[in-house]
């Protein structure tokens, strides 16, 4: 939905969603690179061009797909609902191989596993776009979200890399932008290719692109590899994650299709779900190498950073999955045209993250994301208020401002969340922030779709609880549609799909509504992380990896 971003970090998700799904917030780089020259001239302007190009493709991935969903749902033969997991699964999967961007850039090198993710990435798009079934095309979408993972850590590390440290602020601006663009083109894109093209070409234009960007790259950067040394994994702790991760989501996803907990297989994945979390727990607090080091809880920031970035991320990235399919389910909108709806997200996020990224480390990162969910809560109370009549314009509006809001929100949460870590334990403490705002990303995801289903059907009870057969407005409206033709079947139809109508409609509004409470609630979290030092320079990259 931005959008982001969905697998991604500056503001897509995820992405996912995606999302759009909103773009990554710009994170600290996984490993310090090597002790390299700053490029310049024509190679600066084309590594520059190709890490922005492979972010790109990995933040348009994330978002191009939700416009796409009722199209890929019905070419597969599957509900909206079932077609989510095309989102969902991406995210899990990018959420599970972030943790592992440190160890494997250790292991292989930065520029060696950012060229190897980029072209498993274009692999793996082009067999999403083969996928006949759904199950094919989700587990390619899982293939996919697990190669992408190092690309967004590491082009922020091989651009920080070639560039002077005086113009890290902005090269770091320069990559925001970039991946604020792509939630912008994903909706707009994804919309224009599925009305006039078919839906696997929305996985096909990857390949183009990546195998561009990984020329370009390696061409570039082969002879700046960082250094190399083998390190031990953490098999046990790395099988855990993949476990009740997995289990958890299969359960929030599959949950509405088998009535809950009513059926014994959402049942038996809530158990693995929660037994693999509290090996899982147990285990990484207490391994010498563990895969997601836990410890950093106990810093107060990273806590209430991590959790107020993730909720806030699950709140954000499951409305905006939900708001394209309902406009393309129960208000007539075109995938394109849903697209041209989302896409003014990017406008103001695009004009002000320059402005944040300098700012951040001056101005009290805590106002500045305290005044994103204040704008955030406005904008789904606006959706709140959305109803079978609303215009074009009156959708266009809260999208619009909703761009202001994720300036002002991932960068600044990003800065708080990493703020007093030691620098050596930057990279752990972004791969873990960042699985969690991603595996949050994708819960939300399943609980937003899930809690508009069953919302609706209670809506559709209320308003159908009145109608009596041959008795007032039911029976005057059946002898008219009788009257211009329609047969008592035809016309039952038209009835109970304008019920449904209303009924989808007044679920999403308590969505939105609810989700604008919510991010009001998530304020008092913001405040109970301490203030970074205020820095001289100010900037992103200062505030992300000085403390």
């Amino acid at each position: 939905m931005s959008a982001a971003n969905p697998s991604a970090d500056a503001a897509g998700p995820v992405p996912a969603p995606a999302a759009p799904a909103a773009a990554p917030p710009p994170s600290a780089p996984p490993g310090p690179p090597a002790a390299y020259p700053p490029l310049q001239g024509s190679p600066l302007l084309l590594g520059t061009l190709s890490l922005s190009l492979a972010t790109f493709m990995n933040v348009l991935d994330s978002s191009i797909a939700n416009v796409s969903i009722p199209a890929i749902a019905g070419d597969l033969g599957v509900s909206p609902g079932q077609g989510t997991w095309v989102i969902t699964s991406f995210g899990v999967a990018n959420a599970i191989s972030v943790p592992l961007t440190g160890w494997l850039t250790q292991r292989f090198g930065a520029v060696r596993l950012f060229t190897m993710s980029v072209l498993l990435f274009v692999l793996t798009s082009w067999l999403c776009g083969f996928a006949s079934s759904l199950e094919m095309l989700v587990f390619f979408r899982v293939l996919q979200g697990l190669v992408a993972g190092p690309m967004i850590p590491l082009s922020q590390t091989l651009l920080l890399a070639s560039y002077p440290r005086a113009l890290a602020g902005t090269a770091l601006a320069l990559w925001g932008v970039t991946t604020l663009v792509a939630p912008v083109v994903g909706p707009l894109l994804g919309g224009w290719i599925t009305d006039n093209i078919s839906w696997p070409w929305i996985f096909y234009i990857n390949v183009p692109v990546g195998l561009l960007a990984g020329v370009l790259t390696w061409g570039i950067y082969r002879k700046r590899e960082t250094p190399v040394r083998k390190l031990p994994i953490d098999t046990v702790g790395l099988s855990l994650l993949v476990l009740w991760v997995g289990a958890l989501q299969l359960m929030l996803d599959k949950g509405k299709e088998l009535d809950w907990f009513a059926s014994n297989e959402i049942v038996i994945l809530a158990v693995v779900a929660v037994i693999a979390f509290a090996i899982f727990l147990v285990w990484e607090l207490t391994d010498k190498h563990p895969v997601v080091d836990l410890k950093l809880f106990k810093g107060r920031n990273f806590t209430f950073g991590a959790l107020a970035l993730s909720v806030a991320y699950a709140l954000f990235f499951g409305n905006v999955v939900l708001l394209p399919l309902w406009l393309q389910q129960w208000m007539g909108y075109t995938a394109t045209s849903a697209g041209m709806a989302l896409a003014p997200v990017g406008v103001f996020a695009i004009l002000l993250t320059p402005l944040v990224g300098r700012k951040v480390g001056q101005w009290d990162p805590r106002r500045m994301a305290t005044g994103a969910f204040v704008v955030f809560s406005t904008v789904l109370w606006m959706r709140s208020q959305f109803t079978v009549q609303t215009d074009f314009i009156h959708i266009l509006v809260p999208t619009l401002l909703q761009g202001a809001a994720m300036a002002f929100f991932f960068i600044p949460l990003t800065t708080l969340t990493l703020a007093g870590i030691a620098p050596e334990r930057i990279p752990a403490a972004a791969g873990l922030s960042n699985f969690v705002r991603i595996t949050a990303g994708a819960m939300g995801t399943s609980i937003a779709t899930t809690l508009w289903e069953s919302r609706a059907a209670m809506h559709h009870a209320h308003l159908t609880e009145g109608l009596v057969q041959g008795q007032g407005v039911f029976a005057q409206t059946l002898s008219s549609l009788a009257a211009a033709g329609l047969s008592q079947e035809q016309a039952l139809a038209q009835i109970n799909r304008l019920i449904d109508q209303q009924a989808f409609t007044r679920a999403a509004d308590d969505i939105f509504l609810g989700s604008s409470a919510l991010f009001l609630f998530l304020i008092a979290l913001i405040w109970l992380t301490r203030r970074p030092p205020r820095a001289a320079g100010g900037g992103a990259a200062d505030a992300g990896g000085a403390h």
